[in-house]
C-alpha cells in the first residue's frame, strides 16, 4: 500500500492499530496510510457494487451468509480492475447477496451508495475514541465506514442471518444498520471495515456528546478527553450534568423504551454485551442564541439523510419518510425533548459497538474487576444482568417523561401549578367546576408526578400496557 513502506521508523504513539506518523502527521492502521486506506476501499466498493449489479435479483438463500468474494488490484491494472498508483492489494467483499439486500431494504439504491462512497474523498473523523479503530465518513453524511478486528468481523459473519430476520420482522431498531463487510488485504496484512449508518450528521451541531452504557465503573471522561472542543462524555458525567435526565412526550418516551426492550432482548438473545449508546445532544436554543450573533450568508437547513429508518426517530417509530424530506416541524430526524431548563432539544440516539460476544475473555475480565470492585456496577458483565441493567439506566435515569406539570407558553417551558397558582390562585387551572382547595401538607407536584409514574410504569419504565414483545 501507498505510504506504508518506511513507516516503522518514523512512527509515534499507537492506540491499537492506529498510529500517527511523525514526519507527515498522517494517521495509520497496521502500518498503512489512512490516505491509501481510503483509496482501496472506494476502488474496491466501485468494482464490487458494479459487479453485484449484473447479478439477476433473487431471494437471500442460507449460502448466501458465508460467501466470500475476492478480487486482486494490481497497481498496473487488469482486464478487471483499473491502474492506480497505489500498491497491489486484495479487496474481499463478504456475503454481496445478503448486504444488498440489507442495503434495499433500507432503500439504498447502489448508484446513491456509490456516489455516497466513491464519489468524493472519505473524511477521516477526527475522534475516533479508545478502541484503535478508524471512522471515516462519507461526504454527504449518509454512512460511516470503521475498521474492525478479526474476531469482530467473524462475529458479524455469524450474526447476519439473526440480523436478517430480526431487520425483516423489526424496523424500529436503534441496532446499527449494517450496509456492507469487506477486507482491505495488502503487504501480508488484512483490514477489515464494516459500512454502517451515520448516527450523528456533522452538519447539525452536537452541543454535547455521551456514551452510556448503564455502568459506574470508571465510566467518566478523562482530562485528555475532556480537552477537545465536544468531549464524548460517559455515565456519571451524565448523571452529574443532567440529574433530572432528558423529559420527552409520552409517545416517543413509550416508543423509545420499547425499542431499547426489545433491542435489549434481540443482543442478549445474541449473548453480545459491553455495548454503549451513543447520544448528541442539539440545542436548539442555543443554537438560535449562537446563530443570532453572527449570522452567514451560508446558512443553509440541513438535508434529510437519504437512507430510510437510519434517523432516530424512524428508529423508534418504525415509519420511514419520503426521501429527502424533512419533517414540517423541523426535527431535522432528531428526537425532541427538553431539559429541565425548559430548553427545546434534539436528540440522536443509536446503540454501539454490538460486536462483543461474551466470550472467555470477557468472562474473565468480569471475574477480575468483580473481585476488587462491586461486580455489578462494572461494564463487563453477562449478557442478561448487562441488558437489563442497560434498559433500566436509559429508562428511568436519562430518558423521562416530561410530567404533567410542564406547559408550553410559546418557546418557553413553564411549571403549570406556578401559572395556575399566578393567574387564577386557589382554582384548578382546567377545572372551574371544581371548588377552590387548598392541597394537603406535603402533597406536592413531586409528590404527585412518583406516585403517577409508579402506577402506571413497570419495572423497565415501559407503559405497562404496551403489547407484549414479539
Amino acid at each position: 500500500m501507498p505510504g506504508s513502506s518506511g513507516t516503522t521508523q518514523s512512527m509515534k504513539k499507537t492506540i491499537g492499530h492506529r498510529g500517527v506518523e511523525t514526519t507527515t502527521g498522517e494517521t495509520t492502521y497496521k502500518k498503512t496510510t489512512s490516505s491509501a486506506l481510503k483509496g482501496a476501499i472506494q476502488l474496491g466498493i466501485t468494482h464490487t457494487v458494479g459487479s453485484l449489479s449484473q447479478k439477476a435479483e433473487r431471494d437471500v438463500l442460507m449460502q448466501d451468509f458465508v460467501v466470500v468474494e475476492s478480487i486482486f488490484f494490481p497497481s498496473e491494472g487488469s482486464n478487471l480492475t483499473p491502474a492506480h498508483h497505489y500498491s497491489d492489494f486484495r479487496f474481499k467483499t463478504y456475503a454481496p447477496i445478503a448486504f444488498r439486500y440489507f442495503r434495499e431494504l433500507f432503500g439504498i439504491r447502489p448508484d446513491d451508495y456509490l456516489y455516497s462512497l466513491c464519489n468524493e474523498p472519505l473524511i477521516e473523523l477526527s475522534n475516533p475514541g479508545a478502541s484503535g479503530s478508524l471512522f471515516y465518513v462519507s461526504s454527504d453524511d449518509e454512512f460511516i465506514i470503521k475498521t474492525v478486528q478479526h474476531k469482530e468481523a467473524e462475529f458479524l459473519q455469524k450474526l447476519l442471518p439473526g440480523y436478517f430476520m430480526n431487520i425483516n420482522q423489526n424496523k424500529r431498531t436503534l441496532l446499527p444498520k449494517f450496509y456492507g463487510l469487506y477486507c482491505v488485504q495488502a503487504g501480508g496484512k488484512n483490514i477489515r471495515i464494516v459500512v454502517m449508518n451515520n448516527l450523528l450528521p456533522r452538519i447539525i451541531p452536537m452541543h454535547l456528546k455521551y456514551d452510556l452504557k448503564g455502568s459506574t465503573y470508571k465510566r467518566r471522561a478523562s482530562p485528555k478527553e475532556r480537552e477537545k472542543a465536544v468531549p464524548i462524555h460517559k455515565d456519571l458525567d451524565f448523571i452529574q450534568d443532567l440529574p433530572d435526565g432528558l423529559l420527552l412526550e409520552a409517545d416517543n418516551y413509550n416508543a423509545l423504551c420499547k425499542t431499547i426492550q426489545r433491542d435489549c432482548l434481540l443482543l442478549q438473545s445474541f449473548k453480545i454485551m459491553d455495548y454503549s449508546l451513543l447520544m448528541g445532544i442539539h440545542n436548539m436554543d442555543q443554537a438560535n442564541r449562537e446563530r443570532s450573533g453572527a449570522v452567514t450568508p451560508d446558512q443553509r437547513r440541513p438535508q434529510a439523510q437519504k437512507s430510510l429508518y437510519c434517523t432516530a426517530m424512524e428508529s423508534i417509530q418504525g415509519e420511514a419518510r419520503g426521501k429527502g424530506v424533512l419533517d414540517s416541524e423541523d426535527h431535522m430526524g432528531g428526537i425532541p425533548s427538553r431539559n429541565t431548563k425548559g430548553e427545546r432539544l434534539l436528540i440522536y440516539i443509536g446503540i454501539i459497538d454490538i460486536l462483543q460476544s461474551y466470550r472467555f475473555i470477557k468472562k474473565l475480565e468480569h471475574s477480575w474487576k468483580a473481585l476488587v470492585h462491586d461486580g455489578d456496577t462494572v461494564s463487563v458483565h453477562r449478557p442478561g444482568f448487562y441488558a437489563d441493567r442497560f434498559q433500566q439506566f436509559m429508562c428511568n435515569t436519562v430518558f423521562k417523561k416530561i410530567p404533567r406539570n410542564f406547559a408550553e407558553i410559546g418557546d418557553t417551558a413553564v411549571d403549570i401549578w406556578f401559572l395556575n397558582d399566578t393567574l387564577f390562585p386557589g382554582v384548578q387551572l382546567g377545572r372551574p367546576d371544581l371548588v377552590p382547595r387548598t392541597p394537603p401538607l406535603g402533597e406536592n407536584s413531586a409528590d404527585y408526578e412518583a406516585n403517577l409514574s409508579t402506577s402506571s410504569l413497570g419495572s423497565t419504565g415501559v407503559a405497562s400496557t404496551s403489547p407484549p414483545l414479539r
